[in-house]
């Protein structure tokens, strides 16, 4: 190898000897991620599934929707910033890891000039033209220091686009949430219409009855208390449909049309898919924000290693070699060599215990990762056991609630006879028509909470996050 290239190149061979980075290892599960037990979990002691790869096409079943959900993950302003955070991120990753590299630079010049040639006045004109390659102050990362920078933003990046991974499951569960949330209300609104109808109806008759003196006074004022709460309670549920819309419409970041929204819950039928229930710790450590926590913890880790190589010598190189020549023709055939080499160490002796602080700093700042990973860890599992609990117990209620409005539709229609007849007074009717208000509402927060649930345990377990960069629209 010729002196010129080796001039070049030393460098390169001498970079990255040694890395001072702690050793890593993943903490120990920060609670026991064995599947919960109790009444409130009989029957879900199934096998977890790999719910990463379960992709939102498989998982939102009704055409409608999922039509809303394309929307919102090609449009959502949430998924824009998370995405361009990513961008920033990856960046930030190049440009540290540019410091692991000399930089290389090559240039041509000449110079003419007159000057005397030593006899006299006499004068005389020289050429010099030089071709020359060099490496400017290149720290050698004899220490790591650089090494462990680069990976210190290698996985904030991957940090980062964990982040995006959950912002985009999260973009998808407010849509299918916001979506059920303006199901239930429609639902509700038809019910209190509905109900208000029938309370109109009713103190018309009670007041046709006052006048011919079957019923009193209380009787008028009761079915006036009755419809007139129902009217209370359409106009409450008209706000709550136009808000619902609003949310929907700002998650998805657009307008949703019309066709493309549920008219009651009862309509959706099968719009989700019942993924299993189960839990695992593999599961719960694929969340995308444990895995962001994790890669945080790393990046915080490598900090460490970069502070510690503060405490030893910094090395750089600056080197240059080429040809010059009197002669512009002959320059890269017949010209001298020339060459330059001046190395500098620098030596850190006082710097007002700088060095100790800031490596006291990355320790800490390790330690607030780590607090920070088994949160993460502990919240995904109290999630979960939390989702599994209502899977558990919802099939029951929502099977007892359906029970309990067939029996008050039973009893109203019973009650209501007895009244026509005058067998019974308007009290015992207008309680009955009350308790299937009552019913019939509280069965739509039950078929909500249903939807819900299976919506919730998608979320909390990860699902659909096994995603490329490209899928994420970098």
């Amino acid at each position: 190898m010729s002196a010129k290239l080796l001039m070049v190149l030393l460098p390169c061979f001498l970079a990255g000897c040694v890395s001072l980075d702690p050793h890593y290892d993943r903490p120990k599960d920060a609670v026991n991620t064995t599947a919960p037990t109790g009444d409130a979990y009989r029957g879900l002691q199934g096998t977890p599934g790999n719910y990463r790869d379960i992709g939102w096409q498989d998982y939102v079943l009704d055409t409608h929707l999922r039509q809303v959900v394309a929307m919102a993950l090609d449009s959502s302003r949430d998924l824009r910033e998370a995405v361009a955070s990513v961008k920033s991120a990856h960046a930030q990753f190049g440009e540290q890891r540019a410091d692991l590299f000399p930089t290389l630079s090559a240039g041509v010049s000449g110079t003419r000039s007159r000057a005397l040639t030593g006899e006299g006045n006499q004068t005389a004109i020289s050429n010099t033209y030089s071709a020359e390659g060099s490496v400017s102050s290149y720290e050698l990362d004899l220490f790591g220091k650089n090494q462990s920078l680069t990976r210190q933003e290698y996985e904030t990046y991957l940090g980062t686009l964990e982040g995006a991974r959950s912002t985009r499951l999260t973009v998808l569960y407010n849509t299918v949430d916001y979506w059920l949330q303006l199901a239930a209300d429609r639902s509700n609104l038809a019910i209190a219409k509905e109900t208000a109808e029938s309370a109109r109806q009713s103190l018309e008759v009670t007041r046709k009855r006052l006048q011919n003196g079957v019923d009193s006074m209380v009787d008028v004022a009761s079915a006036e208390t009755t419809y007139q709460s129902a009217q209370a309670d359409v106009a409450s549920y008209t706000t709550s449909v136009a808000q619902d819309k609003n949310a929907l419409d700002l998650v998805v970041g657009k307008s949703v049309p019309e066709n493309l929204l549920p008219q009651s819950i009862e309509s959706i039928g099968n719009a989700l898919r019942t993924v299993p229930a189960g839990v695992s710790s593999d599961a719960l450590n694929n969340r995308p924000d444990v895995l962001q926590a994790e890669h945080n913890l790393k990046a915080a880790n490598a900090n460490i290693g970069a502070a510690r190589a503060n405490f030893f010598p910094s090395i750089s190189l600056t080197a240059s070699g080429g040809v010059g020549s009197a002669d512009l023709s002959s320059l890269f055939k017949n010209g001298a060599g020339i060459w330059s080499f001046a190395p500098s160490i620098s030596l850190p002796i006082f710097k007002g215990g700088y060095n100790v602080s800031y490596l006291n700093y990355t320790k800490a700042q390790k330690e607030y990762y780590v607090a920070a990973y088994e949160k993460a860890v502990q919240t995904a599992f109290q999630e979960v056991a939390d989702a599994l609990a209502r899977r558990g117990t919802i099939n029951d209620q929502l099977t007892s609630q359906r029970n309990n409005v067939a029996a008050s539709q039973t009893y109203y229609h019973l009650a209501d006879l007895r009244y026509q007849n005058g067998v019974d007074t308007y009290l015992n009717a207008l309680t009955a028509q009350r308790t299937l208000y009552t019913a019939r509402t509280s069965l739509v927060s039950v078929e909500q909470a249903y939807y819900q649930n299976l919506n919730t345990f998608y979320k909390v377990m990860g699902g659909g996050t096994a995603l490329k960069e490209s899928e994420l629209k970098l």
